[in-house]
């Protein structure tokens, strides 16, 4: 039986559809980084890479560390292993599905002999 969807899951992959909040995960994956080191790596002007962020953060995909007059991001957990768990109830229904299959088509070579 399929894992209960939360809704969550939606929220992350609707924050993850946007190009630029991805780029920005993919960059936060090895580490957690300033406003401005994502604006520079990104080309981003600050405003925007800001903004990409409140939205990340705001749906708990970031969260935000304050040191100084600086502003570091870094992943949260929880929303990818909500995500892969989620992904997980697909992968058990579609292997089911490669049994069944492989099944049929043991049963279809045995009718041929």
């Amino acid at each position: 039986m399929p894992a209960k969807n939360s809704g969550k899951e939606w929220t992350t992959l609707s924050a993850l559809a946007e190009p630029n909040r991805m780029a920005i995960v993919e960059l936060l994956r090895d580490g957690p980084l300033t406003v401005g080191e994502i604006a520079d790596r990104l080309g981003l002007r600050q405003p925007q890479a800001s903004k990409h962020l409140k939205v990340l953060s705001d749906n708990g995909i970031l969260e935000m560390t304050a040191e100084a007059n600086r502003r570091i991001y870094k992943l949260r957990a929880e929303p990818f292993q909500a995500l892969d768990s989620w992904l997980n109830s697909f992968r058990r229904l579609m292997e089911e599905r490669f049994d069944q299959l492989d099944d049929y088509l043991k049963e279809l070579q045995n009718k041929q002999k």
